[in-house]
């Protein structure tokens, strides 16, 4: 795949971010499957990352939920990366502008002391890295137009990253078994929960999701570093977020933490 036609279809999608309108799938640029060339379109966009002023936080697992592979039509987990000013803090108000269609999913977040520059990285190697844990929500959006996408269009757009919010509540993972956490999402106003799951479904532990993303970094040359973010995976199913939602998630031992959607036109 040539540098040019992954350039192509990496400037498609901040366009459309800028824009407000989602574009076409890139994958009708890109080669039927060819994951390494989508990767490299997303590599085109973190690196203009810096040059433009943004510091990069972390890293970030996506598709690490059966329950979200089917929601999407897409077969395996991808990775992307976090910036700082993607950052929204923990009962904040994400604004109504620059969001093209926007899911609110609720994860593990693990915030790492020490280094992960291991090729073979393990579970252990990733408890060990680990200063603490916190719940987070991330808002997922697409500028895909409806949600059309595979796998090459979802690692493209930088595995659908958005905005995230982390909880206030630092955890240490003494003691913490993070397969057995339960996660509820609520909406206010809602009778019920909108997404349910525990850490078992992620990839049967948000560690495992985790440090395969550690090995993959470490592999590709960029590792881990310490203090960086990592949000190591969903817990269960997307919710739509729709202007006017406030949005909360809960997972057992590790607090809660929630964000509002305003609705156009509301004022600071």
């Amino acid at each position: 795949m040539s540098t040019a036609v992954v350039t192509r279809a990496a400037d498609a999608l901040p366009a459309a971010e800028r824009s407000g309108e989602p574009c076409p799938p890139v994958r009708s640029l890109l080669a039927e499957g060819d994951i390494d060339a989508a990767y490299g379109g997303q590599r085109v966009n973190v690196e203009r990352g810096p040059a433009a002023g943004r510091r990069i936080a972390g890293r970030r697992t996506g598709l690490s939920s059966p329950a979200v592979r089917a929601q999407l039509g897409v077969g395996q987990p991808d990775f992307g990366t976090l910036f700082a000013d993607t950052a929204v803090p923990d009962g904040g108000t994400v604004g109504a502008e620059g969001l093209l269609h926007p899911k609110a999913e609720a994860k593990v977040a693990v915030v790492l002391g020490a280094d992960l520059p291991h090729r073979d990285c393990t579970v252990t190697d990733v408890i060990r890295a680990t200063d603490f844990a916190l719940t987070a929500l991330e808002i997922v959006d697409g500028r895909i137009n409806g949600w059309d996408i595979t796998i090459v269009d979802a690692v493209a757009d930088n595995a659908s990253s958005g905005l995230h919010v982390l909880g206030s509540t630092p955890v240490s993972l003494s003691d913490l078994d993070l397969r057995a956490v339960r996660m509820t999402m609520t909406r206010a106003g809602a009778a019920d929960p909108v997404s349910e799951g525990m850490g078992a479904d992620c990839l049967g532990s948000p560690l495992n999701a985790a440090a395969s993303l550690a090995s993959n970094l470490a592999v590709a040359g960029d590792p881990l570093r310490a203090g960086d973010v990592i949000l190591a995976g969903v817990l269960g199913p997307m919710a739509v977020a729709a202007p006017g939602d406030r949005v909360e998630a809960r997972i057992s031992r590790l607090g809660r933490v929630s964000v509002r959607f305003a609705q156009k036109g509301d004022t600071a």
